[in-house]
């Protein structure tokens, strides 16, 4: 009779060995892990470059400079969302300058309301984009453990047909079996550890980021609406 050391127990082996619904979601959960990890340095280098691009926008928009020359110079291409921000208020307030609409009192309250639409529209826009596969690290998050748990439950049913088949119950016979059964647990737990602390951390960077600009968004506002009142 061999001996329960005699039996091989790698990786690569429990999942040769695994039935086939078993290799399904093992092969499911590995891709899902890889996903996840692709996502998260997607998002870590993403947002340490939008923070740079944020602080140098701000640099040249505090400078004291003028913000007609800043719009010139991004206008056509705004790299990050806080110039995507300045663009589109600037756009709308140029277009209403063009048309001579500054001249009435009328117009310029209009033009206010306006100006905070197509900022609150633009952010919106780049907080989706930003946002965008932050749901699919939740759901792996939650989902990944008991989808492994449903594959070690069927390994572990087959494991016991095959017990009661053989009709043998030493731990040469049942411990590989458990085993390839367990091994979908752990890459479910493997997936989705990762997943769940870094979706926290990248909301809370993400959240933190948005709130940076909803900031920027509120100041150009103020900024604009003390121009219109000076045109009064």
């Amino acid at each position: 009779m061999p001996s329960a050391a005699s039996h091989d127990l790698s990786v690569w082996t429990l999942f040769l060995q695994a039935d086939w619904i078993v290799k399904g979601v093992m092969l499911f959960l590995l891709g899902a892990s890889i996903w996840s990890w692709a996502i998260i340095f997607d998002k870590i280098i993403r947002l340490r470059r939008l923070r740079e691009q944020a602080r140098q926008f701000e640099e040249a928009f505090w400078s004291g400079g003028s913000l007609e020359e800043l719009y010139d110079r991004i206008s056509n291409r705004p790299t990050d969302p806080m110039s995507s921000i300045f663009v589109a208020a600037m756009r709308e307030w140029r277009r209403s300058a063009a048309k001579g609409l500054l001249a009435s009192e009328q117009f310029r309250e209009s033009l206010q309301d306006r100006i905070e639409r197509v900022m609150n529209i633009t952010l919106g826009r780049e907080m989706d984009q930003i946002e965008r596969y932050m749901g699919y690290l939740a759901s792996v998050g939650s989902a990944a453990p008991f989808i492994g748990l449903f594959g070690t439950v069927w390994g572990i049913m087959n494991s016991f047909a095959a017990i009661a088949g053989s009709k043998n119950t030493t731990l040469a016979v049942v411990a590989p079996g458990i085993a390839e059964a367990l091994f979908a647990t752990a890459l479910g737990l493997v997936a989705a550890i990762p997943a769940v602390l870094a979706y926290n951390k990248l909301s809370s960077d993400i959240n933190r980021y948005g709130n940076r600009l909803e900031a920027f968004a509120g100041e150009f506002g103020a900024i604009l609406s003390r121009q219109l009142e000076e045109k009064h």
